[in-house]
């Protein structure tokens, strides 16, 4: 079928994107679904700061590519020996397709999967097909998914199955932003109730990390961002106490506040300066845990010798350390009794046509979730 997609050719155009437009609008051929696959119709697509770093190239893909890995969509076909779903199901992607058999997946930590980051570094899916073309040229997949499109084929264990009744606008950013950020609070760092936390960096998933914080019990909750409107914004949602990370004393400033510094630190901005930033205001016994994608050769470094002496953990969490298929119902139910109010963190909705322009809100921190509607 020939769908309409954004497709990326070049990595590390210059900015302004809405002027070297490192993503062009084309129409594409999309391969009905394979056998164990599903096609998709995509109503919502967030961007997402992953998808930045892919253009900036900061983090090398295969070329040309149709990005995005965030989305929610309604199922249209689907594939050979596909049961768990039939056409009009609500769904979600999730970005990281587990195969179910490899030792992570048995271990449950199906985010961990071997055979996703294989497929993801070929650019297929995780049969190792290809069904995207333009002009006859393969275009590869993107994570496995390529949402920013009207349509996606992907494997059917990249869906996660939702109710009808929650608007797919806001589901949209479930299957990233909304995993990566409250399951790092709840899965990876296991913040209990009483607990004292703090979140560095306030993007789609820093603003989720701190929600999922409240929805722990959190005591104190602090939230530290270059951006004071985002502070303001943190507030709202339930942070007790916010710093501006520009100040030269911010480190001073948060330990001073807090007692010597905080149990529980999530970053999730994506930068060393932001890392540092946590590790410095982790107190000793504590724990930072670090959700924030950095260029691939990013280096961190701290004292050893503190880091034993003050009993310090140091954790990474990638999708939140979630099983999609345990989490992502669990976190909808959250939302739909109030307690994950996502839909507060939508900065509105874009066209295929304003894709580039709303990357450049994305790389100056202006917004943060915007959602394609590649039918509008």
């Amino acid at each position: 079928m020939k769908i309409k997609a954004a497709v990326l050719r070049e990595q590390g155009k210059p900015r302004p994107y809405a002027m070297s437009k490192p993503m062009t609008i084309e129409e594409i051929d999309l391969d009905p679904p394979g056998p164990g696959e599903v096609l998709y119709k995509i109503i919502g697509a967030g961007l997402c700061h992953s998808d930045l770093s892919t253009i900036e190239g900061l983090r090398p893909r295969k070329l040309p590519t149709v990005p995005g890995h965030e989305a929610a969509g309604i199922v249209a076909e689907v594939g050979p020996g596909v049961t768990a779903f039939k056409p009009g199901d609500h769904v979600v992607s999730v970005f990281v397709t587990s195969c179910g058999d490899c030792r992570y997946c048995s271990g449950g930590r199906p985010n961990l999967c071997a055979s996703s980051f294989s497929s993801r570094a070929e650019g297929t899916l995780i049969s190792g097909a290809h069904r995207m073309r333009l002009n006859g040229e393969v275009l590869y997949h993107y994570s496995g998914l390529s949402v920013f499109a009207q349509y996606a084929v992907v494997s059917e264990k990249a869906l996660i199955r939702i109710p009808e009744d929650v608007p797919l606008e806001d589901a949209a950013i479930f299957g990233c932003a909304v995993v990566t950020g409250v399951g790092a609070v709840l899965n990876t760092a296991k913040v209990p109730p009483g607990g004292q936390m703090a979140v560095v960096g306030l993007g789609g998933v820093g603003m989720n990390a701190l929600l999922g914080g409240v929805v722990a019990g959190a005591e104190r909750i602090v939230a530290v961002d270059l951006n004071p409107g985002k502070l303001e914004l943190a507030r709202e949602l339930g942070a007790t106490d916010t710093f501006l990370a520009g100040n030269a004393d911010v480190v001073e400033e948060v330990r001073q506040a807090t007692g010597g510094g905080l149990d529980y630190v999530i970053e999730t901005a994506g930068s060393i300066p932001a890392m540092n930033l946590a590790y410095a205001i982790t107190a000793r016994g504590g724990m930072v845990v670090s959700a924030g994608l950095p260029s691939s050769t990013a280096t961190f470094s701290y004292l050893h010798g503190a880091l034993v002496t003050d009993e310090k953990s140091i954790r990474g969490s990638y999708m939140g350390s979630c099983v999609p298929r345990r989490d992502i119902p669990r976190f909808l139910a959250l939302y739909k009794r109030g307690k994950l109010p996502v839909q507060k963190l939508r900065s509105g909705f874009i066209t295929f046509d304003q894709i580039n322009a709303g990357f450049d809100q994305l790389a100056d921190g202006a917004v943060l979730r915007q959602v394609l509607q590649p039918h509008a």
